[in-house]
């Protein structure tokens, strides 16, 4: 076991003291979750204001995991997304976007920000220069998204921040696909790191949540805005979310190496036209990948040739489930068109790559030839 795994394992045992009282029923729920407010005048301390006990230790945990100085819980991971953005963007400022954006996030800036007055501009691509090109005099925020979702493509960190610093600008990343097992973003510069804890974080598909990690000085201005936009997170949820960082180590090493056997097996077969995964020395940007992250993640990417019925091959897995879901500890694949970036226009999508056919695969931590004999019958039966 290396050490980053041995450090997440020991950070995720430790709780606070209220916290094991109320595992040992000293303390009840309904106490965390409201006559805690009452003990202390800090209207922080109000608990839809994200202060309770057990999420207060659960935000020292995901910043102790982040390199971070702080961090806040969210309802979920645009809660997060969009309450860091409008912390730092008013009326009159402009903000770059990497083009490779989860779809939700891409629908947040076309749908609202012109409500806000905000003005934003999409990059043409993912490398240092073509965010350069978009700044301009009132550009106050760079926001990416690496590895990205659903084409994996790699951002140098260490350009962007550098990039920033130039410039004067807060950089912001969703790190969701890679976690913090596999990439911390701050050690390379960036400002601040945000999460769909539904994912890697909760790993089991059972809830709903966000994070966001930086300075406590960001954090701060963060928490400002979110007290009023109410993206809090109730207290069992945010016990689950605890229960399930505890075995996050484990569980996103395993999917690494799931992943990566998988993507290897993938670009093997005939019936494959292509893999998006950055762990293949074949990924455009596996050079950088191997520079920031200290594994590849569960997540890959792949096209079937076009001789192939994508949606039908997807209905003839055993194993493996179609599914909205991923980052759990079970293997599933969906279609980005139809969920994800569905609220993308076919022109957007097409710019960006994502085609009708294209596959995302999130691997779980079931055995490897199980998974592959699925693969292999489910393109069996469909030819």
């Amino acid at each position: 076991m290396n050490s980053k795994i041995k450090g997440l394992n020991t950070i995720c045992t430790h709780v606070g003291e209220l916290e094991d009282k109320q595992h040992k029923g000293a303390v009840s729920p309904l106490y965390m979750s409201t006559s805690y407010a009452y003990e202390d005048v800090d209207v922080k301390r109000y608990p839809r204001y994200f202060n309770t006990p057990n999420q207060e230790g659960l935000c020292k945990k995901i910043a102790a995991l982040e390199h971070a100085e702080s961090a806040l819980i969210f309802g979920s991971g645009m809660a997060a997304v969009s309450t860091s953005l409008l912390a730092f963007l008013g009326a009159g400022d402009h903000v770059v976007l990497q083009q490779t954006l989860y779809g939700g996030t891409y629908n947040l800036i076309n749908e609202e920000f012109s409500k806000y007055g905000i003005e934003y501009s999409f990059t043409s691509g993912w490398n240092a220069d073509t965010f350069e090109a978009e700044i301009k005099a009132n550009t106050k925020v760079i926001y990416i998204e690496t590895p990205s979702n659903p084409l994996l493509t790699i951002t140098d960190l260490e350009a962007i921040a550098a990039l920033a610093k130039k410039h004067g600008l807060i950089t912001m990343i969703d790190n969701t696909f890679a976690s913090p097992v596999n990439q911390n973003p701050i050690d390379f510069g960036i400002d601040i790191v945000i999460h769909s804890a539904t994912k890697y974080m909760g790993g089991h598909s059972d809830i709903c949540a966000g994070a966001v990690a930086s300075t406590t000085e960001n954090m701060d201005r963060i928490f400002q805005l979110a007290k009023n936009f109410g993206g809090s997170l109730s207290d069992y949820t945010v016990w689950l979310l605890e229960r399930s960082m505890k075995t996050m180590g484990i569980r996103v090493k395993a999917q690494n190496e799931n992943a990566l056997a998988m993507a290897t097996f993938l670009e093997e077969l005939e019936e494959v036209e292509k893999v998006y995964y950055p762990g293949l020395p074949t990924h455009i940007d596996y050079d950088i990948a191997k520079k920031q992250m200290k594994g590849y993640g569960g997540m890959l990417s792949f096209e079937l040739n076009e001789k192939l019925d994508s949606s039908k091959f997807q209905k003839a897995l055993n194993l493996i489930k179609p599914s909205m879901s991923l980052a759990g500890v079970e293997s599933t694949v969906l279609s980005p068109t139809q969920t994800s970036h569905a609220l993308m226009s076919a022109e957007v999508r097409a710019e960006q790559g994502i085609s009708d056919g294209l596959i995302r695969f999130s691997l779980g931590i079931e055995e490897i030839e199980d998974l592959k004999n699925d693969i292999q019958q489910a393109l069996n039966s469909i030819k």
